[in-house]
């Protein structure tokens, strides 16, 4: 068993919230946590039958069953029962009554900020972080990272990274995207997932997109969303206030596993990844994702962004903290050039409200270079959280 970071955070809000909501990919170790922190729990997973028959035919009666509460998983399966918990936590005033969890669902959010809002604490469980992994002793270099992804279970069961996660889209693309919309074409969404790996820390162009999909704009905007509503995407906006129209204003393009984009890449050891052309884009992805990870981990909000104006300045990542920002640009190499803080001083003199500005770069050290704090991957997570 993996220990997890937002754990803490889980537990303060069960003491404080009658309902913690847990969302997140499938397979990202939601139910394997909710176990872990609350073992004495009655635990309810909707995903089988006769489970989500009884709670769709008699609620009440479903709910009766858990007179001190309950863990549901799943609960997108039965999304009416969230009115029936308002109702009944409203009356038993019971701090951690309910832990929910759900995945892959469109409107499972929305529906929860419906009927839960003010009741429920929300948690977003993401695969594995670095300091997470590094716990498990099972990565010896960041090459290994990239291909393996944070998966829990490839780590848990030693699975190979590939199978596991062609299983994975396999799974999600036969049985989950069915749920959410209605596809007859499966193979074409295969591809475009393929294509969008291959977009990976690049500009969203939806044109280019589906001109290479071979489906129009409004379809390829619906699909992307399936994409972010299942967590296997995030689509990180610019960021541009006080910039008039100068910038950029289309988001960019990220998965949040960069094990998942190598599989779909057709990367299949980790000893191709040195000289693969997207190898600085899979970094880049890993760096972003790290950092959602960090905020979520320590119950923050995301406020990533990016910068970038039409004359080709750019920030890989602005940090939005309100009154100032943290400024990041990522590197895969391990050789620092000076080169690297140029997008980094021009938006610290177009902003004039940096608080700190970071390098994030291949390699291992850690300095301070021109009044920038270069860290090593390893230790990305340092730049996350004021």
């Amino acid at each position: 068993m993996i220990e997890r970071e937002v754990a803490e955070k889980i537990v303060q809000y069960a003491a404080q919230y009658p309902v913690v909501t847990i969302t997140g990919p499938r397979q990202s170790g939601k139910t394997t946590l909710c176990r872990m922190l609350f073992p004495d729990r009655a635990y309810v997973n909707l995903e089988s039958i006769d489970e989500r028959g009884f709670a769709e035919r008699d609620p009440k009666g479903f709910l009766a069953r858990f007179p001190d509460g309950a863990i549901i998983d799943e609960i997108q399966r039965g999304p009416d029962l969230l009115s029936y918990i308002q109702v009944e936590v409203d009356e038993i005033r019971q701090a951690g009554r309910y832990i929910i969890t759900g995945s892959q669902n469109f409107e499972l959010l929305n529906t929860v900020s419906q009927s839960l809002a003010g009741r429920t604490a929300l948690v977003r469980l993401l695969p594995l972080s670095v300091a997470e992994v590094r716990k498990t002793g099972k990565i010896a270099s960041l090459d290994q990272l990239l291909y393996r992804g944070g998966y829990p279970r490839i780590y848990d069961q030693d699975l190979n990274p590939t199978e596991a996660l062609a299983f994975y889209v396999g799974t999600y693309v036969e049985r989950d995207l069915r749920m959410l919309i209605n596809i007859k074409d499966l193979s074409r969404f295969e591809v475009f997932l393929k294509l969008c790996a291959g977009r990976t820390g690049q500009i969203l162009n939806l044109s280019s997109l589906g001109n290479d999909c071979g489906v129009n704009h409004n379809t390829v905007k619906s699909w992307l969303s399936i994409l972010e509503a299942s967590f296997l995407i995030k689509l990180l906006p610019p960021y541009y206030r006080n910039f008039n129209k100068r910038v950029i204003k289309s988001p960019k393009l990220y998965f949040l596993d960069t094990g998942l984009a190598c599989f779909l890449l057709g990367i299949q050891s980790e000893e191709q990844l040195p000289t693969h052309p997207l190898r600085g884009a899979l970094f880049e992805t890993f760096v972003v994702s790290e950092l959602l990870k960090s905020r979520f981990n320590r119950g923050k909000t995301d406020n990533l962004y990016y910068f970038r104006d039409n004359k080709g300045n750019e920030v890989d990542l602005v940090l939005d903290q309100g009154i100032a920002q943290r400024i990041v640009e990522i590197k895969a190499g391990q050789t620092i050039n000076s080169s690297f803080f140029k997008g980094l001083h021009y938006f610290t003199k177009l902003s004039g409200e940096v608080e700190k500005s970071f390098l994030v770069y291949g390699g291992k050290e850690t300095r301070t270079q021109e009044g920038i704090e270069v860290t090593g991957w390893e230790r990305v997570d340092s730049v996350g959280v004021g």
